[in-house]
C-alpha cells in the first residue's frame, strides 16, 4: 500500500494529467494565430463562454493576459515536469518546484476569484457557478503548497529524503 505522501503524489499527477489539456485548449486559445486553431477548440471555448458567461474569457482585463502568458511559459513547462517526477518518483526536487507553482497558482486563481465577485453584471447563481471552476483549483493549491512546504521543511531538518528510495523514511 503506497504511502500517504505517495498517494497525495498521484492526485497530484491525475491533476496535471488533467490540467495540461485544459492549459492548451482553453487557458492559452488566445496566443494561437487564428489559423492554428482547430474547430473543436472554437467550439469549446464557444459553449464554455456561453455556459459560464467568464467574462475572463470574452473581455479580460490587462493583467488577466499576463496570467495567460505565464500559462504557456511557466504552467505548461512545469505541467509536463511535474508529470514526469510524480511518475517516477526519483526526482527528490519535486516539493520545491511543486511550491513555487502552488504559490503562483493560488495568487493568480485567488486574484481571479476576488475579481469575478465584483462582476456587478453577473447573479449570484452565476458566480457561484464560476466558483465551482475556478475554488477547486484555489483549493488545490493550497493543499498543494502546504504539502510542500512540510516535505521541504522535513528535508532541511533532516527528517524527509524525498525520491523513491527515500519516501517518508527518517533519518537517524
Amino acid at each position: 500500500m503506497p504511502s500517504f505522501r505517495r498517494t497525495l503524489d498521484y492526485i497530484y499527477l491525475t491533476f496535471f494529467l488533467i490540467h495540461i489539456p485544459i492549459v492548451f485548449c482553453v487557458d492559452i486559445y488566445p496566443l494561437y494565430p487564428s489559423y492554428l486553431v482547430p474547430k473543436f477548440m472554437t467550439d469549446l471555448r464557444t459553449w464554455y463562454i456561453a455556459t459560464y458567461n467568464d467574462q475572463f474569457f470574452v473581455k479580460p482585463p490587462a493583467w488577466f493576459t499576463l496570467y495567460i502568458w505565464m500559462e504557456l511559459i511557466y504552467h505548461i513547462p512545469l505541467s509536463l515536469y511535474a508529470v514526469q517526477a510524480l511518475w517516477s518518483n526519483t526526482d527528490p526536487k519535486i516539493p520545491i518546484h511543486l511550491l513555487i507553482y502552488a504559490i503562483q497558482t493560488a495568487v493568480t486563481t485567488a486574484t481571479c476569484i476576488a475579481d469575478y465577485m465584483s462582476w456587478g453584471g453577473h447573479t449570484s447563481e452565476q458566480k457561484l457557478e464560476l466558483g465551482k471552476l475556478y475554488v477547486p483549483y484555489l483549493m488545490l493549491s493550497v493543499f498543494m503548497g502546504v504539502d510542500m512546504y512540510s516535505r521541504l521543511v522535513g528535508a532541511v531538518s533532516g527528517r524527509y529524503i524525498g525520491g523513491r528510495d527515500g519516501a517518508n523514511k527518517k533519518r537517524n
